[in-house]
């Protein structure tokens, strides 16, 4: 890893990779709001917020006249030439139809068959789940950016044991250590950083690891 750009930079910038061009992209509240900071200039994706913005421009550092709209992790964000705001029934309409090509979420844990924990830690309080069921359920791709550990203990299992968020949903996981797809319920290890060898990487996953070569 890059001595100057962080984990959580390192996993956005990642992601960002996976975009496309003219998809529409659901970035979660947290480490994957990030990804916006890496999308190319010269691609064109669509940004929407399921408190109900389409064409979600960058982070602004405070509100203004021009910019006093905010996104659903509360941060004040621009909005792009021709974007649309409208309400959260709309917007749950939008993602549970199957419009967003591409969502990116946080995780505390993931397992194999794609299943995903986003939302409870059992014993302690979270306010809830937000759009991340829907959004899970709901697009086309579903991305999970997030640490490979959690305090040095693994966040990717053979099965879950937190509450489920969604079930067999998840396509791809990108940690500061790796990219992995979720094939035929096996992780599919496809990229590894150069600093942790196949064994090491095995170590900190609480699951088999297929490689592709």
């Amino acid at each position: 890893m890059s001595n100057n750009i962080s984990i959580k930079d390192l996993i956005a910038k990642k992601a960002a990779a996976e975009l496309f061009d003219g998809a529409v992209v659901n970035l979660g509240i947290g480490l994957p709001e990030l990804v916006a900071n890496y999308i190319p200039e010269d691609m064109e994706v669509i940004l929407q917020s399921e408190n109900g913005i389409l064409g979600m421009g960058a982070h602004v550092s405070e509100p203004a006249d021009e910019h006093n709209c905010f996104n659903a992790g509360g941060k004040c964000v621009a909005l792009k030439k021709g974007s649309m705001l409208f309400d959260s029934a709309t917007s749950f309409m939008f993602i549970r139809g199957g419009h967003v090509d591409v969502a990116i979420l946080g995780a505390l844990q993931v397992d194999q068959e794609g299943s995903l924990a986003s939302h409870e830690i059992p014993g302690k309080f979270i306010p809830g789940m937000g759009g991340a069921m829907d959004l899970a359920a709901g697009a086309k791709k579903l991305i999970i950016a997030t640490s490979h550990t959690q305090k040095g203990r693994p966040k990717l299992f053979e099965k879950i044991s937190f509450p489920a968020t969604a079930v067999k949903c998840v396509d791809t996981i990108i940690t500061e250590l790796c990219v992995i797809d979720v094939i035929d319920e096996r992780f599919v290890v496809r990229e590894m950083s150069p600093d942790i060898s196949r064994d090491e990487l095995q170590e900190l996953t609480a699951a088999p690891l297929l490689f592709k070569d």
